[in-house]
């Protein structure tokens, strides 16, 4: 697949118009397989659409308006992170300006991010090649460098962080591991076996439950933080692929992506399984390939993206209800939910659009966001107003308002960006 050029700084807004409609021409030219996120492989040889649509609507979106953000204090700052699969990079976005910073050398195949909630740092996982080791980077998001590398085990492909922002959970895919990283001293201080393939690892956000999706064991393994072993594993998820769990620790979805449900296991000793060990309590029906799990911040629903079934099912999470699925778009892969709990966005890969749904109307809202050529990854800007696109095939980010969910601007990234987090914070 031939790459966009790489952009450490972008130019004026008069002369990033004219550049940016070159790139966007040549990247509408290109054709490429489609991947799937939750394992970093090629899957499809679906050809992209082409991005001529573009021409039309690029020009007025390069005038920024002052109301469309807030007035920031001169010391605050907030970046948007990048993963560019292709380029060993990650691209980062200053979301109160609106405009490219600088692209990051990383280690190769960055595959995830995640932002801490305590440090103004960001964590990069990188793959790694298909015989090496992979390792998280650690940038320093006052200077936008790499800080220190820590080195990880084979085919390392997710993240997650305790509430403290002191750990970080790494699902090592071809290790059929789960690593326990020390941010701090920046070492790995566990490793403990999970199931073959581990493609997902969350924390409760209690810290006291660590629950696995083993894609290619078909297993979902629950891990005891405290003494940091399996307490329990649960058979029978083809393709387990992604986890939510809800805001008081009392339950763990699961989507089952070689099949088309979602398994919902009530965790040991909560509301729902009193002074009990971790119990399989639904294996719910939803649509076909179930690839990724919306939580609302209230947790009261989930929301799955039916990579196959080209919809999403809404699950009621107290009390396990199905409410029905909704037809979204073209491969759905990617859901992220309004701070409010009031709209669900939708990423639709082989697509050019994000679908957004009214979760109190029970509806899809028309017409959907165009934005650039497979996206893949959703993020919101700190402040609600703006929604960020990672668009893998067209290689670039588009910047959403989402008071009209309108597009204001298209920014290119390095080459095959996967995934994306935001870290605000106050210089001192």
């Amino acid at each position: 697949m031939t790459g966009l050029p790489h952009w450490s700084v972008i130019p004026s807004k008069r002369s990033e118009s004219k550049d940016l409609l070159s790139i966007l021409y040549q990247a509408s030219r290109l054709r490429a397989p489609s991947i799937r996120l939750f394992s970093g492989e090629w899957v499809g040889n679906h050809k992209s659409k082409p991005a001529l649509f573009l021409f039309s609507v690029l020009l007025p979106l390069t005038a920024c308006r002052s109301h469309d953000f807030p007035q920031y204090p001169p010391n605050y700052r907030e970046y948007a992170y990048i993963t560019n699969g292709g380029s060993a990079t990650v691209t980062v976005l200053d979301v109160a300006n609106v405009r490219i910073d600088r692209e990051i050398p990383v280690g190769q195949n960055p595959v995830a991010v995640a932002a801490s909630p305590t440090h103004a740092e960001v964590y990069v996982v990188n793959a790694g090649d298909e015989a090496g080791h992979g390792s998280i980077s650690v940038i320093d998001a006052e200077k936008n460098a790499v800080a220190a590398t820590i080195a990880l085990h084979r085919r390392p492909v997710s993240i997650d962080l305790n509430a403290t922002g002191t750990l970080a959970y790494v699902a090592n895919s071809e290790s059929n591991s789960v690593s326990i990283v020390d941010l701090k001293a920046r070492q790995e201080i566990a490793e403990i076996g999970a199931g073959e393939e581990p493609v997902a690892a969350q924390i409760s956000p209690d810290g006291r439950s660590l629950v696995v999706a083993n894609s290619r064991g078909n297993s979902v393994s629950v891990i005891d933080t405290s003494v940091r072993a399996v307490r329990s594993i649960f058979d029978n998820c083809p393709g387990a692929a992604d986890v939510a769990i809800l805001p008081d620790s009392t339950k763990a979805f699961v989507a089952c992506s070689a099949g088309h449900q979602v398994m919902v296991i009530a965790l040991a000793a909560s509301k729902f399984n009193p002074g009990q060990p971790d119990r399989l309590e639904s294996l719910l029906d939803v649509g076909r390939a179930p690839v990724q799990l919306a939580l609302k911040p209230d947790g009261g629903e989930v929301f799955v993206s039916n990579s196959l079934g080209d919809s999403i099912s809404e699950i009621y999470a107290n009390t396990d209800d199905v409410a029905g699925a909704y037809l979204m778009g073209d491969d759905p892969v990617r859901g992220l939910v309004s701070s409010d709990n009031a709209l669900l966005y939708v990423a639709n890969f082989r697509s050019q659009y994000v679908t957004a749904y009214s979760i109190e109307d029970g509806k899809r809202l028309s017409p959907s966001i165009h934005v650039g050529d497979g996206p893949v990854a959703l993020a919101f800007s700190n402040s609600g107003l703006l929604i960020l696109v990672v668009d893998n095939r067209s290689a670039d980010v588009t910047v959403v308002r989402t008071k009209t969910l309108s597009l204001f601007t298209i920014l290119p990234t390095g080459r095959s960006p996967n995934a994306i987090a935001v870290k605000a914070f106050t210089v001192q």
